[in-house]
């Protein structure tokens, strides 16, 4: 999430609150809850692991991003519910300025937002809020289905951008969304989750191809896939992101945090090969790994359910090159972040949050693609539940960091 959108919401018609979703500290909405709510205002597609009991929710009516998602289960009596929904703007049906913000644990972007090739701001425009305004294509109206089954659906979307300096940009994107397979969850993460654990683990594969004439280049700008995950936040959330270790003056920073300004201490901790950033939704802030530090695992673990989230994403070996979108005309433009962390809270002393929600985002190189020439970047969602015993397993191969710590780092005040 961009600092564009805790004052895009806030002015939109459809407020800022949480719109019928229960209060931070209570327990979510269940996902059946979740589903019927959705199904009520648009066609879903759910697709379903009959075997595991998992269910991921897809919206064709809604650029093709995942809803939610649930583990279900044996034993669940209520199953949970792991996307943020953005109630409020779906139930009021109607495009909202700036964006619509109708939530999801997986949603295709482009990028850059800001700069010199923004792809957000017409030419010659201010960097506010004002003028900031999300491509049509990708923030409302309904995906073409062009292939669908039990466990997954595909779609297909042609898209015309004009950047900030003009460029236009013809390209079709091809999006897959697959649930994974227990031996696939097994490949990926490099070891089986222990029998008591129960899971959903799903991927977007996000093909870009460049159907225009021309090739597009570094100087009248380049794009990138932007996938964004929205989730529910709690008091006992903490986000991890693995580093590469070294010292700055080779490696360079270690972590962004200059979106928002600078995050509190007790906020953002960064220890041995980890950053560590609350995602309790009480404060809003924002950070990003760059390529020197970035590596293909993120994740969260919310100690309160007993929920282990983990993000990873394809990242080509070399790739040096990602877009900057922060809201200025920039010295280095393609010195953009790979990962992303946002964390939802109030923009302003006595405001509402937009949410609240967490965000754990990913983007693909700077794409410099000739006309026919396509790219793929993949983006998976990995979510389980279970005993801290058979969780520490799947932490420690993936995050490289177990679960005790990561509900320990921040002290007695993420239990508070």
């Amino acid at each position: 999430m961009t600092r564009l959108v805790l004052a895009a919401a806030c002015l939109a018609s459809v407020g800022c609150s949480r719109a019928g979703l229960a209060p931070l500290g209570t327990p979510t909405a269940s996902f059946d809850s979740d589903l019927d709510f959705l199904q009520k205002h648009a066609s879903m597609v759910v697709l379903a692991d009959s075997r595991r009991l998992s269910r991921v929710v897809v919206a064709p009516s809604y650029q093709g991003r995942v809803m939610t998602s649930t583990t279900g289960g044996p034993g669940s009596a209520v199953a949970p519910s792991f996307g943020w929904i953005g109630r409020a703007a779906i139930r009021s049906n109607e495009r909202q300025p700036h964006m619509n913000v109708f939530g999801g644990e997986d949603r295709f972007w482009l990028g850059p937002e800001g700069g010199q090739y923004a792809l957000y701001f017409k030419a010659g425009d201010p960097f506010d809020l004002d003028h900031w305004q999300v491509p049509d294509s990708i923030d409302w109206g309904a995906w073409d289905v062009a292939d669908q089954s039990q466990t997954s659906v595909r779609f297909r979307k042609r898209i015309s951008l004009v950047n900030y300096a003009g460029t236009r940009f013809d390209l079709d994107v091809d999006r897959t969304v697959r649930l994974l397979t227990e031996d696939e969850v097994a490949a990926q993460l490099g070891l089986s989750p222990a029998r008591g654990v129960r899971m959903v683990a799903f991927e977007s594969s996000n093909t870009v191809t460049n159907v225009g004439r021309v090739s597009w280049q570094p100087q009248s700008g380049l794009m990138s896939v932007w996938i964004l995950g929205m989730f529910n936040p709690s008091l006992q959330t903490t986000i991890a992101l693995p580093i590469a270790p070294g010292p700055e003056s080779t490696l360079g920073p270690v972590v962004n945090d200059a979106y928002f300004g600078r995050v509190p201490a007790d906020r953002l901790r960064v220890k041995d090969s980890m950053v560590f950033f609350r995602g309790d939704g009480q404060h809003r802030s924002k950070i990003g790994l760059p390529p020197s530090r970035a590596l293909p695992f993120a994740g969260s673990y919310d100690a309160a359910a007993h929920a282990l989230t983990l993000v990873q994403y394809t990242r080509p070996a070399g790739a040096t090159r990602y877009v900057n979108s922060m809201w200025e005309i920039q010295r280095e433009p393609y010195k953009g972040d790979v990962v992303n962390s946002y964390n939802d809270g109030p923009p302003a002393p006595g405001k509402p949050p937009l949410g609240p929600f967490y965000e754990i985002e990913s983007s693909s190189p700077a794409l410099d693609l000739a006309p026919g020439e396509r790219y793929t970047h993949v983006h998976r969602t990995f979510h389980f539940l279970g005993a801290e015993t058979e969780l520490d397993p799947l932490a420690r191969a993936t995050l490289k960091i177990g679960v005790a710590e990561l509900k320990s780092v921040f002290g007695s005040a993420s239990r508070n």
